[in-house]
C-alpha cells in the first residue's frame, strides 16, 4: 500500500505564505512532487467521499460548494507539476509523470464515475428545473456544468462499460505524457548543427550568436545549433539563402517523431486515436470530434466541418496566387526552381523587400524584447484597464529564466502575479502557451497567478533578445490569455479565468493581438535596440499596411492542421491504421479530400508532431483558433467603433467579458458585450477570404 500520508516539511504540505500564493520555488525539489500529488489524491478522494456520504438531503453547500471547496492540496501540486514539466523537465519529472498520469485519469474517474454524487447533483438539477431551487446565475451555470461533466465522463453506463471506459483514460492519459515526452527528444534531436558559417548568410548576427550558444549548450565546441519550433515552419527559413541549408532545416522539422527509432511518434499517435475512438462511441458519439463539439460553442462536428470547408477553398485559391508570385522571385536566383516549402519564407521575404521596402531583417533590431513588452504589452494594458506592472526581484520563479511581476489595479490594489518565461532551452516543449499556478476565486479567497511561456531563442548573457514580428504578436497573444486569468472575479474555482469552452479560450487571446498593431503602441516599443531611435514612421506605416500579406499562406496552412486534426478523429475505431507506416498516406489522403494538398504550404503541424492535439488539450479541437477569430474579428470592429484604445472600452470588456470567466455561457458573455452573435464578416475581410461568404 502507497504511503499517502506528507510530511510536513514538504512544500505543498500547506498554502504557500508566499505573495498571492506563489508556489515557493526557493524549496521545491523534483522529489517533492509525487508524494505531494499522491497524498493530494487520498486527501481529495476523501473529502469526495464525505460529500457522497452526506446523510443531509443535497443542498448547493454540502454539494456543490463542497465539491468546489474539495481537492485543495491535490491542486497546489498539480498546477505546479504540470507546469515545471511543460517548461523544465527532467528526467524525474518524467518519471513522475509517466507514473502518475494514469492514476490521475483513475482518480478523475473514481469521482466523475460515483453515481452517488451524480444523484446529489442531479437532484439538485431537478429542483432547479421544478423551481423549488433560486440559484444566482453563477451557481445555475455550475450545476448544469456539473451536471454535464458527470454525464459525458460515462457515469450513466453499466458497470462494464465503466470499467471499459476507465481502462482507456488510463491509457489515453499515460499515451498523451508519452507523446510529449517523445515529441520534446524528437524536436532536441531534430536540431540542425551548421558547421560552415558561409551557409549561415543571411542570418543576423544576434541570431547567430543564440545559435552559437545554443551549439556550446548542446556539448558543440564549435558550429551554430538551429533549434527547432513546434510548428512546420522555423523562422531562419526567412532568413537564410542557402537554399540547401533551409532544405535541411525544414526536412528535419517536417521528418520529427516519423521516423523508426527511440522517437518514432506513430505508434503512440494511431493508439491514442484508436482508444479516443472508442471511448467516444461507448460514450453515445459517432467519433472523438463529434463528442469534443459536443460540449465547445460549435456544439456539432458538423458545425466545424462547415467552417473550415467554407473556408478552405479560397484560402488555397490566395495561396497559389502568393505561389505564384514567389516562384517568379526563386527562378531568378535558381532558374527552372520549383517552389518548394522551404523556399516560401524567404522569398516571401524578398517580395515583400521589393514591394513594401520592408523584411523581417530591417524590423529586428526594432523589436527588442524588454521594449515591446513594457512598452507594448504593458503599455496597452495600461491604456486600456489602467494596470500598471512592478517585477519582483524577491520572487522567484520554477526557474533562472522566470521573471515575476506584481499586477496593479487602476486603484493601487493588487490584481495578481504574472510570470514570464521567454527563452527556449532544452527541457521545454515548443510553442507558446499560458498556465495558471493560482486561480482567482472569492470562495476560497485567491487571486490569480499566471504564466506565459514563449519560445525565443536565447541571446549570448549580455546581448538583447530582438524578435521577428511573429514573435512579437505571439508575446501579446499569450498575453491575452493571462488577462484572462488575472481579470477572474469569480466566486467558484472552476469557473476561474480561462475555465471556457476550448473553442472559445482563444478569443480574448486574439482580440489582444490588435494592440500590437496600433500605431500609439507600435510608435512606443519599436524602437533601435541600440540608438533609442523610434521605427521610421514610414515602416511603421509599411508594416500596417502590409498585415493581410501572406494570409493565403497563413490561412492555409492553418486550416491544413485543423482539417488533418478532424480527420484523424473523425475515424471509428476499425478506421484507424495499425501500420505506422500508414500515418503518411493517411495524412496525404485526408489533405487531398479536403482540397488543402497544396505542396508548398505544408500544414502548420504535421501528424507526427502535432503536439496540440496528441499530447495537448486540443485533440479535435484545433479548429478553435479559426472558431474563435470569428468572435475575435467582430470583438475587433466593436473596439474600432467605439474609438479604439481608450480606458472605457478596456473597462467595458473587462467587466462585460474577461472578469466573468467560466461563470456563464460564454456566447451570452460575447452578446452581452457585442449586442448580438457573431458576424463572420470582419473575419472574411481579415484573411482576405471574402469569397467564402458567398458559399
Amino acid at each position: 500500500m502507497t504511503d499517502t500520508t506528507l510530511a510536513a516539511d514538504n512544500p505543498f504540505a500547506a498554502p504557500s505564505p508566499l505573495p498571492y500564493a506563489l508556489p515557493d520555488h526557493t524549496r521545491i525539489r523534483a522529489e517533492h512532487y509525487r508524494p505531494a500529488l499522491l497524498a493530494g489524491m487520498a486527501a481529495h478522494r476523501a473529502e469526495v467521499e464525505s460529500v457522497a456520504t452526506d446523510p443531509a438531503p443535497p443542498t448547493v453547500e454540502n454539494t456543490l460548494v463542497a465539491l468546489e471547496r474539495s481537492g485543495r492540496l491535490l491542486h497546489r501540486a498539480a498546477t505546479s507539476f504540470y507546469n515545471q514539466a511543460s517548461s523544465d523537465s527532467s528526467p524525474e519529472l518524467d518519471a513522475v509523470e509517466g507514473e502518475v498520469a494514469p492514476l490521475m485519469a483513475a482518480h478523475h474517474d473514481a469521482t466523475y464515475l460515483d453515481v452517488r454524487l451524480f444523484d446529489r447533483v442531479e437532484a439538485l438539477h431537478a429542483a432547479a428545473e421544478a423551481g423549488d431551487l433560486d440559484l444566482e446565475p453563477d451557481t445555475a451555470w455550475l450545476l448544469h456544468r456539473t451536471r454535464t461533466a458527470f454525464v459525458r465522463s460515462g457515469v450513466r453506463l453499466d458497470a462494464d462499460a465503466q470499467e471499459r471506459l476507465r481502462a482507456l483514460n488510463a491509457e489515453i492519459t499515460s499515451l498523451e505524457t508519452t507523446f510529449g515526452r517523445d515529441l520534446l527528444a524528437a524536436t532536441n534531436a531534430a536540431a540542425v548543427l551548421v558547421t560552415d558559417e558561409d551557409e549561415l548568410d543571411g542570418m543576423p548576427d544576434d541570431a547567430r550568436a543564440a545559435a552559437a550558444l545554443a551549439a556550446k549548450e548542446r556539448g558543440h565546441d564549435d558550429g551554430w545549433l538551429v533549434e527547432l519550433q513546434l510548428p512546420t515552419q522555423q523562422a531562419p527559413l526567412a532568413m537564410l539563402r542557402d537554399r540547401g541549408l533551409r532544405e535541411r532545416i525544414f526536412r528535419a522539422s517536417a521528418t520529427r517523431g516519423g521516423v523508426e527509432g527511440p522517437h518514432d511518434t506513430r505508434p503512440t499517435i494511431l493508439r491514442l486515436v484508436r482508444l479516443r475512438a472508442e471511448r467516444a462511441q461507448l460514450l453515445g458519439y459517432d467519433h472523438h470530434a463529434a463528442y469534443v463539439a459536443a460540449d465547445a460553442t460549435a456544439k456539432s462536428a458538423q458545425a466545424v466541418a462547415d467552417l473550415l470547408g467554407r473556408l478552405a477553398p479560397v484560402a488555397v485559391a490566395n495561396a497559389k496566387a502568393e505561389a505564384a508570385d514567389l516562384e517568379a522571385a526563386l527562378v531568378r536566383d535558381h532558374p527552372g526552381a520549383v517552389l518548394e516549402p522551404w523556399d516560401w519564407a524567404y522569398y516571401a521575404e524578398q517580395v515583400r523587400k521589393e514591394r513594401r521596402s520592408l523584411d523581417d531583417a530591417l524590423l529586428r533590431p526594432y523589436l527588442e524584447l524588454e521594449r515591446v513588452l513594457a512598452d507594448g504589452v504593458f503599455r496597452a494594458a495600461n491604456a486600456l484597464y489602467g494596470l500598471t506592472f512592478a517585477e519582483r526581484h524577491d520572487l522567484v520563479g520554477y526557474h533562472p529564466d522566470v521573471r515575476v511581476f506584481e499586477v496593479f489595479d487602476a486603484d493601487g490594489s493588487g490584481v495578481g502575479l504574472f510570470l514570464g518565461d521567454f527563452w527556449t532551452r532544452e527541457s521545454k516543449r515548443g510553442g507558446a502557451w499560458m498556465n495558471n499556478l493560482v486561480d482567482q476565486s472569492t470562495l476560497l479567497d485567491e487571486r490569480p497567478v499566471v504564466v506565459n511561456n514563449l519560445n525565443i531563442p536565447k541571446p549570448p548573457e549580455g546581448e538583447p533578445t530582438l524578435l521577428t514580428w511573429d514573435e512579437v504578436i505571439t508575446a501579446f497573444h499569450e498575453f491575452g490569455h493571462a488577462l484572462h486569468g488575472l481579470f477572474s472575479a469569480v466566486r467558484y474555482p472552476s469557473q476561474s479565468g480561462t475555465e471556457v469552452p476550448r473553442d472559445f479560450v482563444e478569443f480574448p487571446s486574439q482580440v489582444n493581438e490588435m494592440w500590437a498593431w496600433d500605431p500609439s503602441i507600435v510608435r512606443a516599443f519599436a524602437r533601435h535596440h541600440e540608438t533609442g531611435e523610434p521605427m521610421p514612421s514610414e515602416w511603421v506605416d509599411t508594416l500596417l499596411a502590409a498585415r493581410q500579406d501572406g494570409e493565403g499562406f497563413a490561412t492555409t496552412e492553418y486550416l491544413a492542421a485543423a482539417l488533418l486534426d478532424q480527420a484523424w478523429y473523425r475515424l471509428a475505431p476499425d478506421e484507424v491504421p495499425t501500420d505506422p507506416d500508414d500515418v503518411v498516406r493517411f495524412e496525404a489522403q485526408a489533405l487531398a479530400a479536403a482540397g488543402v494538398d497544396f505542396a508548398p504550404v505544408p500544414p502548420r503541424y504535421r501528424t507526427t508532431y502535432f503536439n496540440h492535439v496528441f499530447g495537448g488539450g486540443y485533440s479535435a479541437g484545433y479548429y478553435s483558433y479559426i472558431w474563435s477569430e470569428v468572435l475575435d474579428a467582430d470583438t475587433v470592429e466593436w473596439f474600432r467603433e467605439n474609438g479604439g484604445l481608450r480606458r472605457e472600452n478596456g473597462d467595458t470588456f473587462r467587466a462585460r467579458l474577461l472578469s466573468r470567466g467560466g461563470s456563464v455561457d460564454p456566447l451570452q458573455a460575447f452578446r452581452d458585450l457585442r449586442g448580438r452573435d457573431a458576424d463572420i464578416g470582419p473575419l472574411l475581410a481579415r484573411r482576405g477570404l471574402l469569397g467564402a461568404g458567398e458559399q
